[in-house]
């Protein structure tokens, strides 16, 4: 049996909720794609968590807008919710139709974890070539 005082304790936990992420934010910084039926555009993943994600485009999709986001292997489906115009790009908030695993979150992390790594050795390595003169 539910009490009043039970009652008024989950409706004022219910309204702290509102306006707020249904999950914890990973920030990124690294390349996708977005997929949509009208086009493909490379992206970049700004932040990603189990119920959506932001990210970065040339050509922001309008709200609504169904599509997935690719990020190596994984395809997250999803609709904007939210696009936002900036200078000469745009940002687009994506919900996704059903939320991610904390694992395949997990995976996003590793996979960019190991593409910062692989680009600093890139660069190390266009530096190193510089230096000694190699084409």
């Amino acid at each position: 049996m539910v009490t009043g005082h039970e009652t008024s304790l989950t409706q004022d936990a219910a309204a702290a909720t509102v306006g707020r992420r249904a999950a914890a934010r990973l920030r990124l910084a690294i390349p996708a794609r977005f997929v949509s039926v009208t086009a493909t555009q490379g992206c970049i993943l700004l932040d990603i968590s189990r119920s959506g994600a932001r990210i970065a485009l040339e050509s922001p999709a309008p709200t609504r807008k169904s599509g997935y986001i690719e990020i190596g292997r994984l395809e997250l489906f999803g609709m904007v919710v939210r696009s936002e115009r900036l200078g000469d790009g745009g940002i687009n908030a994506v919900a996704f139709d059903d939320p991610i695993s904390e694992a395949e979150v997990l995976a996003i992390r590793r996979f960019a974890e190991a593409f910062e790594q692989r680009e600093r050795q890139t660069l190390r390595d266009q530096v190193r070539r510089w230096v000694s003169g190699e084409p």
